[in-house]
């Protein structure tokens, strides 16, 4: 086991008890139903130790979304998977994401995605469009479906622990990603402000994420 491995899952231990005092009570946020189809859903996986739904970067990230997309249809799908502290649950993860694009864009022909994860969440993303990371494997979303895939933002990524972003890491969706790490981050810029890591939310990160989305969405 690497000792990158090993600090990051030490790392999702305190986060967790972090997360709960800035996020207060977090509640599972509500996903696209596929009863009806969207212009765009934004598939988004939470970070380590989050309660099932959007998480705390995931809500407000979509929610800007909506805003710079207003006049067009917004769905969500929160990736369905444990979240484990131990930095075990990213592959699975990155299945689900797989295939929510898959069964999406089987009944939607005219749905585009944009795909987004905070922390383990940023790895579960990272998988899922074929970037091997330390923290397991997954199945990764078809080439015949890259095109529909319009902008990748992830918040806190430990890819960059390894010296990697998904712009560089990915000749497929690098010009469309966008991979935010604030300084002094731990798990993405081998900081040690744990702080840093759990700001996302409230210092404009998610509004630039968003920002950056929706350009690339009405670039078609």
């Amino acid at each position: 086991m690497s000792r990158t491995l090993t600090r990051l899952r030490a790392l999702g231990a305190v986060g967790l008890g972090v997360v709960a005092l800035v996020a207060g009570t977090l509640t599972v946020a509500p996903t696209a139903s596929g009863a009806s189809c969207s212009t765009v859903e934004v598939i988004f996986a939470r970070g380590s130790g989050e309660l099932p739904g959007l998480g705390i970067v995931g809500q407000p990230f979509v929610t800007a979304i909506r805003s710079g997309l207003a006049g067009q249809s917004v769905s969500s799908y929160a990736v369905n998977y444990a979240a484990a502290l131990d930095q075990s649950s990213a592959g699975a993860g990155a299945t689900d994401m797989t295939n929510r694009v898959r069964s999406v864009a089987a009944q939607c022909p005219n749905t585009s995605f944009v795909l987004g994860g905070y922390s383990q969440g940023a790895s579960v993303t990272d998988i899922s469009i074929g970037i091997r990371t330390m923290l397991g494997t997954g199945q990764t979303i078809p080439a015949n479906l890259s095109s529909r895939v319009k902008a990748v933002v992830v918040f806190g990524n430990p890819l960059r622990l390894y010296g990697q972003t998904i712009r560089t890491a990915s000749p497929t969706y690098g010009s469309r990603a966008m991979d935010i790490c604030n300084s002094g981050d731990p798990v993405c810029g081998a900081g040690y402000n744990m702080m840093a890591h759990l700001m996302y939310q409230s210092n404009g990160s998610t509004t630039r994420g968003a920002q950056f989305a929706v350009s690339r969405v009405r670039a078609g």
